[in-house]
C-alpha cells in the first residue's frame, strides 16, 4: 500500500487535539512547553527509525547498521569541526539510542508514578548525545512539581502521548516544510490563549510574510533576528526565497538568531529542525548587554537583513549602560523608559554597508518628543537617522494585530544605501479583517504596501513619499497617519456662515409666504378654507 503524505490540515488538527488533551490540566501558558519538545521528539525519532531501515538495506542486517551509526555518530561528536566541512556528510541526522526511543516511551509502564521521570530522562540523554539538541530536548521537566502537586500528572502525560503517537512523521509522511507550518500552527494558537505573555516569543504571521516581501532576500544572504522568539520572523524570509526562487535552494539565506528566554530559544531551534533549515545558528542571552554574533576582532558580526520585534519600550537599561558603549550606541543615548531606539542603533551597527533592516516597533518610537521644546533623547536620536538618510520608509500596521497588545505597530525600515530621495510612510491601518481573537492583516494589503514599496510610490490612502524638509517642518514625526490620509476628510463650517445661512432662509421663507397670501386673495381665499 502506498504511503501518503501527511496534508497541513491533517497535521493542524492533530496538533491541535494533542493540545486539547492536556488543557485544563495545566495554565495554558505553560502546556505549550510540554507538548512541544514531545512533538519534536517525535519527529526525531521517526525519522531515525527512516535512517536506520536504509542502512539496515545497505549493510545487510541491524546490528552492523547499528555499529555503524553509533561509530559515525561518536566520531562526529569527538570532532565538532567535520560539521563544517561539507565533504562529510553524518549518516544519520540525529542519534536516539534504543533504550529512549519514541516507541520505548510510549510503552513505558503507566503505573502513575513514573512516566514523567522516564520522559525527563529520555530527552535528557538524547540530547547529551547529540550536542546541538543540548539546550532543546532537555529544557522540560515532565516531573515538575508545584506546591507538592505534579503540574501534569502521569495520566494526563500518557493521554498525550497516545495522541501525538496518531500520527508518524518520518522521512515519507510529511516535508519539513508542511511540519513546520503546522508547528507555526500551533504556536499560533498557543498565542491566541496566552495574552499578554504571547508577545514575547511570537509575532503574527502575515506580519512576517510582509516583513520578509519588504526585504525580499537574495541568494547567499544572512538574515538576523537579535530577538528571534520562535524563529517565526526568519523562516517568513527564507520561506519567501524558496518561493521565489525554486531551483536555488541550495543558495538560500542563512539564518541567524539569539533569544533571551530559555524556552523559546528551544521553540525557536526545534522550528529549524521541523522546517530542516539546518544550517541555521542560534545563541542564547541578552542581545543588547551581549550580542553573541561578533567577528574575530570582537566587533559586532554583520548581516545582509536584519528582521525583528524586541519587547516594546523595555525598561531593563539605564541610561549609564549605553555610554559604556558608545560604539554601538553613537546616535545617542536611549531613556531608561524605552529601549526602542537602542534596539535600532544595535540592529543598525548590525546591518553590512548595504544591509537593510525591517523592526515592529511600538507606534510610539517614531513620534514621542516631536513638537517638545526641551530636548527629547529619542526625538534626537531619531532626527540623527533622518539626517543621515538611514529611514527608508515607515509603515502603520491596523489595531490589535498582536496578541500582547491592541496598538497598532509600526514597521520602520533601514537600509544603510538608501537609492531613493524622501521618506516613504505608509498608512495601512484600515486594511485588516476582523477575526477572533485578533484582526489579521489581509493578503491584498501585504501585496499592496509590498508593491508601493518596491515602486516606491504615492497612492491616494495608502502612501506618500515625504521629503527631508517635510520631516523636518514635523520635528521629525514619522507617523504614517499626519501625513496619509485614509479617510474620506470631513470639513467644517464656520459658525457665523451657518447663521448667516439660517437668517437668509428665514427671509425667503417669509417672502414665500407674503405672496402665497396675496395669491390666495386674489382667488376670495384666505388661510382657513385652503384647499
Amino acid at each position: 500500500m502506498k504511503q501518503t503524505e501527511l496534508n497541513l490540515t491533517t497535521l493542524e488538527n492533530w496538533l491541535w487535539d494533542a493540545a486539547c488533551e492536556i488543557r485544563g490540566a495545566t495554565d495554558a501558558p505553560k502546556y505549550k512547553d510540554f507538548i512541544l519538545p514531545l512533538i519534536f521528539f517525535k519527529r526525531l525519532s521517526d525519522v531515525y527509525d527512516d535512517e536506520l531501515a536504509q542502512l539496515m538495506t545497505l549493510f545487510g542486517n541491524e546490528d552492523l547498521a547499528q555499529y555503524m551509526i553509533e561509530a559515525d555518530h561518536k566520531a562526529l561528536e569527538q570532532n565538532p569541526q567535520r560539521k563544517n566541512d561539507p565533504r562529510l556528510v553524518p549518516i544519520i541526522r540525529f542519534y536516539i539510542p534504543k533504550e529512549y526511543a519514541w516507541n520505548t516511551i510510549r510503552h513505558h509502564p503507566r503505573d502513575g508514578k513514573t512516566l514523567g521521570e522516564f520522559v525527563t530522562t529520555a530527552l535528557r540523554e538524547v540530547a547529551e548525545r547529540n550536542s546541538e539538541l543540548k539546550g532543546v530536548l532537555n529544557v522540560k521537566d515532565y516531573n515538575e512539581q508545584h506546591q507538592d502537586q505534579r503540574v501534569l500528572d502521569d495520566e494526563h502525560l500518557g493521554a498525550l502521548i497516545e495522541v501525538i503517537s496518531r500520527q508518524r512523521l518520518g522521512l515519507k509522511d510529511t516535508q519539513p516544510d508542511m511540519l513546520g507550518r503546522a508547528y507555526e500552527y500551533l504556536l499560533r494558537k498557543f498565542a491566541e490563549g496566552q495574552g499578554q505573555s504571547a508577545g514575547e516569543f511570537f509575532t503574527p504571521i502575515e506580519v512576517g510574510q510582509l516583513m520578509a516581501k519588504i526585504l525580499n532576500p537574495i541568494p547567499l544572504s544572512t538574515v538576523y533576528d537579535p530577538t528571534c522568539g520562535a524563529g517565526g520572523l526568519l523562516i517568513k524570509a527564507r520561506m519567501l526565497f524558496e518561493e521565489t526562487h525554486p531551483n536555488q535552494k541550495t543558495q538560500a539565506p542563512r539564518l541567524y538568531g539569539q533569544e533571551l528566554n530559555p524556552v523559546t530559544f528551544a521553540m525557536a531551534k526545534m522550528n529549524m529542525f521541523l522546517h530542516d533549515y539546518v544550517n541555521s545558528k542560534f545563541h542564547i542571552g541578552d542581545t543588547l548587554r551581549k550580542p553573541a554574533f561578533q567577528d574575530t576582532d570582537n566587533s559586532i558580526k554583520r548581516f545582509d537583513y536584519v528582521v525583528a520585534n524586541p519587547m516594546w519600550n523595555q525598561k531593563h537599561y539605564k541610561e549609564e549602560f549605553y555610554k559604556e558603549e558608545t560604539k554601538r550606541f553613537k546616535f545617542g543615548t536611549p531613556p531608561s523608559n524605552s529601549a526602542d531606539w537602542a534596539w535600532v542603533q544595535h540592529i543598525y551597527a548590525s546591518l553590512k554597508p548595504q544591509g537593510v533592516a525591517a523592526i515592529v516597533l511600538d507606534t510610539g518610537a517614531i513620534s514621542r518628543g516631536s513638537g517638545s521644546k526641551s530636548g527629547h533623547k529619542e526625538r534626537d536620536i531619531r532626527k540623527q537617522f533622518v539626517e543621515k538618510d538611514l529611514i527608508e520608509c515607515v509603515i502603520l500596521l491596523p489595531e490589535n494585530l498582536f496578541y500582547n497588545t491592541t496598538a497598532p505597530g509600526i514597521i520602520l525600515i533601514l537600509n544603510r544605501q538608501k537609492r531613493r530621495e524622501g521618506i516613504l510612510l505608509i498608512n495601512a491601518s484600515e486594511h485588516f479583517v476582523q477575526e477572533k481573537p485578533k484582526n489579521v492583516l489581509t493578503e491584498a494589503a501585504i501585496n499592496a504596501v509590498a508593491g508601493v514599496y518596491q515602486q516606491w510610490e504615492t497612492r491616494e490612502k495608502l502612501s506618500r513619499v515625504v521629503s527631508l524638509e517635510e520631516i523636518r517642518e514635523a520635528d521629525y514625526n514619522l507617523s504614517p497617519s499626519q501625513f496619509v490620509q485614509v479617510t474620506e476628510a470631513v470639513s467644517h463650517r464656520s459658525l457665523s456662515e451657518i447663521l448667516t445661512d439660517l437668517q437668509a432662509a428665514r427671509l425667503a421663507r417669509e417672502e414665500a409666504d407674503s405672496e402665497l397670501a396675496r395669491v390666495l386673495a386674489k382667488l376670495g381665499l384666505n388661510g382657513r378654507n385652503r384647499l
